[in-house]
């Protein structure tokens, strides 16, 4: 995975040394929470599985939803900018837009229930990530409907995408047909006088 490039919330900035220390606590959680599960992640366990103490865990993060809304973060971050064509349908772009967000926890069912809950919860830390991550999704989807595109609709678009990931987070939706279902919204927006 790769490192993160900004701050991990508001609680410190990071280099050298310490982003090391960040990456080897999310990779940790990442095992555990396939490992364990959701409700048994601690941020605890994660520390003992990354081979630092306790207390230096809780210097970079201040939960398990802050250690999780990270790594989704860190992944969104990761993600290469999506390049659209304009000869390509907005359900084509819609697509190709969202399928990458949604992919990123797609075969890893623990980790995505993980970040979903992780994502709703009120901590400070999650707050700014949530933050960032709707700005990331918000511009996905400016990117794929173009500027001209109304504001209610890109505002109306981005609320479906962020609806989508939340519905597959609970297993309603899989998140392999997020992008699809998407993508027919988009095309009927489209139609829409």
């Amino acid at each position: 995975m790769s490192s993160l490039a900004v701050p991990i919330g508001p609680r410190r900035q990071l280099s050298g040394r310490n982003q090391d220390t960040v990456d080897r606590l999310l990779d940790a959680a990442v095992a555990a929470v396939a490992d364990v599960g959701y409700d048994a992640l601690t941020v605890r366990t994660v520390a003992r599985a990354a081979g630092v103490s306790a207390a230096t865990a809780y210097t970079y993060f201040a939960s398990k939803e802050h250690l999780l809304a990270a790594e989704f973060w860190r992944r969104i971050e990761a993600l290469p900018p999506v390049v659209h064509q304009q000869r390509h349908t907005v359900a084509t772009r819609v697509r190709r837009a969202v399928e990458p967000v949604a992919l990123l926890v797609a075969d890893e069912p623990d980790l995505a229930g993980g970040v979903t809950t992780a994502l709703l919860a009120h901590d400070p830390d999650v707050q700014v990530l949530r933050a960032r991550i709707g700005d990331v999704m918000g511009q996905r989807v400016r990117d794929a409907l173009g500027e001209d595109a109304p504001p209610e609709v890109l505002a109306g678009m981005t609320m479906a995408f962020a609806g989508a990931l939340l519905t597959a987070g609970l297993g309603v939706l899989g998140y392999r047909d997020l992008a699809g279902v998407l993508g027919a919204f988009a095309s009927r927006l489209e139609r829409t006088p």
